[in-house]
């Protein structure tokens, strides 16, 4: 798989992580936490647009150290891409649950712990299915 990536792509693809997390959260979140889906839609808006600046800025860093080693995409460095991409947004988020939600660190560490388990598999699944559809796109290109 090609890391070489233009901003822009990078942007479209973040854009379609979030906006896919979006529609699979909100209705899910408000169900489980029985509250209003706009309020859990503007909660859940927030946090995807930290979770996009992270994507973006991420993905970029962790392509181009992958280029520098001349590390090939597979299952394991898809699984390190995720851990290290939800393991930075933790880093990012708890302490904005904590505010915005007016909780404990630990209690909204729990709440993202919860979140994650959803986050983990979506992000390796969401990134490998993008990374495949792209080279079948790059190569259906290089043939034409």
């Amino acid at each position: 798989m090609s890391a070489n990536k233009s901003i822009t792509e990078r942007i479209f693809q973040a854009v379609g992580f979030e906006l896919l997390a979006i529609l699979i959260c909100t209705p899910l979140l408000a169900w489980i936490m029985k509250k209003p889906m706009l309020d859990m839609g503007a909660v859940t808006i927030a946090m995807a647009a930290l979770a996009l600046a992270w994507n973006v800025v991420f993905n970029g860093f962790f392509d181009r150290l992958l280029k520098r080693l001349a590390i090939v995409h597979n299952a394991w460095v898809r699984v390190v891409h995720a851990l290290l991409f939800e393991g930075g947004l933790v880093a990012l988020g708890v302490p904005l649950i904590a505010w915005w939600l007016n909780v404990s660190l630990w209690q909204a560490f729990v709440l993202d712990i919860g979140v994650l388990l959803f986050f983990l598999p979506y992000t390796y699944i969401y990134h490998w299915v993008y990374d495949v559809v792209r080279e079948r796109m790059v190569m259906t290109r290089e043939v034409c």
